[in-house]
């Protein structure tokens, strides 16, 4: 027997005990199991496999049907029967939706953003179809999704979660606020009744969006993806589906179909985050994702089927295929705990690791302003950090070469805040005065990364979750500044109340551009004003967003 055959035929009797579960309500299938323990695959009835297999083959008879991998049980229970009651989680949810928002209408004034938005063909508006925020675009929910999801994510401005895995679980918006509006406009048109007529309020979407920040963030805990090489964003396409499955309308068995056609889909390489590959598909790869979720869910109301067991069958399931032959890991069944604890980027549009060594770099800038130092004045910088951060953002010497090298690089970021006490958007676009700066790139090399195994520990801790920087500065007359330590970021759970004003002030920015002054101030109430926010029918809130042309 060859060593492949071999190697099949023991994971084959591994799985030899076919695992079961009682669905419970309003928790999830893991809350019933020990989540220290790897989960056993499911049962298969397969040969082991070979280059020269025989014709016949010990595949499962066809007509026996087989029950559905447990993960993609347990995500469907969870949407379809869990009560989001967290008022913690509802009113984090509404600070996440005014921002993310106001990121995505920031993004239109980036034409390489705007040159992707829109129709495939020009003029086209699609009868009853989900408005663009910002702009006059009238589109299907599939290609709306994809629109609203690359304007949000473009400037990675918007939530953050970082753990096994790292992401932005706001993203999902991108398909849950197409889905609303084009459903209501829809349903109120009276031309189809979407889910029995179904009208969404805002409540409604901020619900959504609990429950797809925690079915990406659970899953992110304990599971990386991107050691094996696959982007973040296929947890928002699998979140995604799962959540606007349920909003279409579809029973629980129907989104168990749509969550494993999430899981079978082409699933995107990570290389487009990366030196010597980093560019702009990484900003509108959520969009993308949201454009791929919507789809499959209309695929399957169409009638198509699922695909039971893509994760564990052996040889030819995502395990095997994309995941090392490992098994997802779960520390918590499904709740509300990650938008109670999601990350807000309030000062900064850099790549959340950085955070807090822009905030420690900010810091010292007072301490050498009061010294009578500049940036030309330092000699050399070390940002103790955590191992996160050296394998994502630590680029001390290789070339910016473009907007995405820049903002995933925390020399740059930080010779930036160094040299110009400030760090914007337009600080990463090639013709800025930053990129094209002698002594910003001069400093960043001369900033370098070294890791503090205990803030790598506290980072993965669920009951700390912080990101820690630490910056030491010595200056060239010999002068070591006091390292200047920073462990949360300002959007941090421990520093909430502290950031909501500045969430609301980010709001403002980002959408006074587009809109008068006294319209800027409706929305600005109307995102205070919980009571009336929530009751309001997601189209006539969407209406508010409307352009006769891009800014």
């Amino acid at each position: 027997m060859s060593s492949l055959a071999a190697r099949s035929a023991l994971r084959t009797a591994a799985r030899s005990v076919q695992r079961t579960a009682t669905p419970l309500r309003s928790t999830s299938i893991l809350a019933q199991k020990s989540f220290s323990q790897q989960p056993a695959r499911q049962s298969q009835s397969i040969r082991a496999f070979s280059a020269s297999m025989a014709p016949k083959s010990n595949l499962p008879d066809q007509a026996v049907k087989q029950d559905y991998d447990y993960e993609i049980k347990d995500t469907a229970q969870y949407v379809h029967n869990y009560k989001v009651d967290s008022e913690l989680a509802l009113d984090t949810a509404r600070f996440v939706f005014l921002d993310t928002l106001g990121c995505g209408l920031k993004a239109l004034e980036f034409p390489l953003c705007k040159q992707l938005l829109g129709p495939v063909v020009p003029g086209t508006q699609v009868p009853n179809g989900t408005r663009v925020p910002g702009t006059p675009y009238v589109l299907d929910p599939v290609l709306g999704a994809f629109n609203i999801g690359a304007m949000i994510r473009w400037l990675d401005f918007n939530d953050c979660w970082l753990a096994a895995e790292w992401g932005h679980p706001s993203d999902n918006l991108g398909a849950i606020l197409s889905a609303a509006d084009y459903i209501n406009r829809t349903n109120q048109s009276g031309s189809q009744k979407i889910n029995g007529g179904k009208i969404f309020t805002v409540k409604d979407v901020l619900e959504a969006m609990v429950m797809a920040h925690e079915i990406q963030g659970c899953m992110a805990l304990e599971n990386s993806f991107n050691k094996v090489g696959l982007d973040h964003v296929v947890l928002v396409k699998v979140a995604s589906t799962a959540v606007v499955a349920k909003m279409f309308g579809l029973d629980e068995t129907q989104t168990r179909d749509a969550i494993s056609q999430a899981w079978v889909d082409g699933q995107s390489l990570r290389t487009y985050r990366h030196s010597p590959n980093a560019m702009s598909r990484k900003s509108w790869a959520a969009g993308d994702a949201c454009e791929r979720a919507i789809n499959l869910v209309l695929k399957v109301q169409r009638g198509e089927k699922g695909v039971p067991t893509v994760l564990t069958t052996p040889v030819w399931g995502f395990y095997d295929v994309n995941f090392g032959n490992k098994n997802f890991r779960f520390q918590r069944p499904y709740g509300s705990y990650v938008m109670e604890n999601v990350l807000f980027k309030v000062s900064y549009p850099a790549e959340f690791h950085s955070q807090t060594a822009i905030e420690a770099a900010q810091r010292l800038n007072k301490k050498l302003k009061a010294m009578g130092k500049t940036a030309e004045d330092i000699e050399e910088v070390t940002n103790r950090t955590h191992e996160a951060c050296i394998r994502i953002i630590d680029k001390q010497f290789k070339p910016m070469e473009n907007y995405a090298d820049r903002d995933h690089c925390v020399q740059y970021m930080c010779s930036v805040m160094f040299n110009y006490d400030r760090l914007e958007a337009t600080d990463y676009n090639d013709d800025s005065e930053a990129a094209n700066s002698p002594l910003v790139e001069s400093l960043r090399q001369k900033i370098k990364c070294v890791e503090d195994p205990q803030f790598t520990a506290d980072y993965h801790d669920p009951e700390k979750r912080t990101i820690s920087n630490a910056l030491t500065v010595r200056l060239k007359d010999g002068t070591v500044l006091d390292e200047e330590v920073v462990e949360a970021p300002l959007g941090h759970r421990l520093r909430r109340e502290e950031a909501k004003p500045e969430i609301l002030a980010k709001y403002k920015r980002h959408i006074e551009p587009h809109f008068s002054a006294e319209h800027t101030k409706k929305l600005v109430d109307l995102g205070n004003d919980p009571q009336t926010l929530y009751g309001m029918p997601v189209h006539e809130y969407v209406d508010l967003y409307v352009k006769d042309q891009v800014l």
